[in-house]
């Protein structure tokens, strides 16, 4: 399987050429899709004997959703906790604790 629409290159534009962080956030928005969609799912009796709910009840699956969602730029992240919660410190820090 192949991402087609929406185009790998615009994915990557929101995610600053990031694969990992691409998949990083396309799995998380997929999880929580599938939560809110299993919660539903728990509500709604006439569907109870469909395998994969999240077809049944939008018609795509969860990770086409998301990708649609971080290529419209509904779905982002906090550039600067990214970098935080990965160890890389932010330039402004690392001129200023230099002895010249």
């Amino acid at each position: 399987m192949s991402v087609i629409k929406p185009h790998i290159d615009d994915l990557l534009e929101q995610t600053d050429n990031n694969r990992f962080l691409l998949a990083s956030l396309a799995s998380k928005r997929a999880c929580d899709i599938n939560n809110m969609l299993r919660g539903q799912h728990a509500r709604v009796l006439s569907v109870q004997d469909v395998d994969d709910i999240t077809i049944a009840l939008s018609g795509k699956d969860a990770i086409s959703m998301a990708m649609e969602e971080i290529a419209d730029g509904d779905i982002s992240y906090d550039h600067d906790k990214f970098e935080a919660a990965l160890g890389h410190q932010p330039a402004e820090y690392e001129s200023a604790g230099s002895v010249e």
